[in-house]
């Protein structure tokens, strides 16, 4: 399981009953909420799309009218993590109009709203961050250099716009090589031997974490001289990549560090009880304590209740930078003003307004 993914989830979770805490946005209205994982996977993430619109339940239309039918089962919807995911979702969403607000889908693919009218986000374009990092490499005298990315659209997408930026500041780009993790071994040993050959000792990357936790791990087995690593924002703002001394000294451009406050008291009120009436929930409580709920699985001890989740350290419970999950937060509140647009005038809001999703 992804602890920081699901910490973008229970975020979204939090921000929402904030909302209708609150009683200048959408006053007397009841936010509800899905949460679906996509598991980083496109086929996964189409089933999530379909299940948005159409909703879960079979709906057999025994009359002449489709209205009910053709009605979107969500107004809108916050996400996906990933660039890749992200596109499969809205171009099925973007046809029933349904808006998507993304907090980490940054490829510059996604600003076209000719291809995608309904996607939004709260996370800038790469084109942006590929600009600043050339500029970045000019400044420090980095004329020869190495580039590695993600062979999905984040990375092929993010790597052409830092390629273009490069070119234009007059870098010379020794190698430009991809890899995803589904692909076989020997193509991941292949660019750490490039790395290992090659005089760049600058290396840019646009990578995602998974990618770029392979990289470190076959690069360690037989580790390179020393690199200066120019870190894409998807693994530069992750603690997770302390742990690797190859990373020491990485620069780049992340998001700022922010403060949400009530969210880690939300994060930490769990109980066992509270965890068996979600699977999410469950997975996550028998992974960080290695026991079972009642009921939920067998094979490992039970959990007898002195599991302390606020003895956790793990990405859940860290937040002590909230960068993208601040993202999360916005996106949620940019879909919550939008609604409150459509029903609300300036002193209520009419419950019965019937509203499509493209009117958000």
């Amino acid at each position: 399981m992804n602890f920081r993914e699901l910490r973008f989830a229970r975020a979204m979770e939090f921000t929402i009953q904030e909302i209708n805490n609150r009683t200048d946005l959408l006053p007397g209205i009841t936010l509800g909420y899905q949460i679906y994982d996509a598991c980083s996977e496109v086929p996964m993430a189409v089933k999530v799309a379909f299940q948005f619109a159409n909703g879960l339940e079979p709906f057999y239309n025994d009359t002449d009218s489709c209205s009910k039918s053709a009605a979107a089962a969500v107004p809108a919807l916050v996400g996906d993590s990933t660039s890749t995911t992200s596109i499969s979702m809205t171009r099925i969403l973007g046809r029933f109009g349904i808006p998507q607000v993304s907090h980490f889908a940054s490829c510059t693919c996604l600003s076209d709203k000719q291809q995608f009218p309904a996607f939004f986000r709260t996370i800038p374009s790469d084109h942006h961050q590929a600009a600043a990092i050339a500029k970045v490499v000019k400044y420090f005298g980095w004329t020869w250099i190495g580039a590695v990315h993600s062979d999905t659209d984040y990375g092929n997408f993010g790597m052409a716009a830092f390629l273009k930026a490069a070119k234009e500041e007059g870098i010379c780009v020794e190698y430009s090589e991809s890899y995803y993790r589904t692909q076989p071994r020997s193509k991941l040993e292949r660019v750490a031997n490039v790395i290992r050959r090659s005089t760049a000792r600058v290396i840019v990357t646009f990578l995602h974490e998974g990618e770029f936790r392979f990289l470190l791990d076959e690069l360690t087995r037989q580790p390179p001289p020393p690199i200066q690593w120019i870190g894409n924002d998807a693994w530069l703002i992750d603690p997770e990549f302390l742990r690797f001394n190859m990373c020491a000294g990485a620069i780049g451009f992340g998001f700022p560090r922010s403060v949400i406050p009530g969210l880690r008291e939300f994060l930490l009120d769990l109980s066992p009880a509270q965890a068996l009436k979600s699977p999410l929930l469950t997975e996550f409580w028998e992974s960080s304590f290695s026991c079972s709920l009642k009921g939920s699985s067998e094979g490992a001890r039970e959990c007898d209740g002195s599991e302390d989740i606020r003895a956790l350290q793990n990405p859940y419970t860290d937040t002590s930078q909230l960068r993208a999950t601040n993202l999360v937060y916005k996106a949620t509140y940019a879909i919550a003003h939008a609604i409150h647009g459509v029903i609300c005038n300036d002193t209520q809001c009419d419950k019965s307004t019937k509203f499509t999703p493209w009117q958000v």
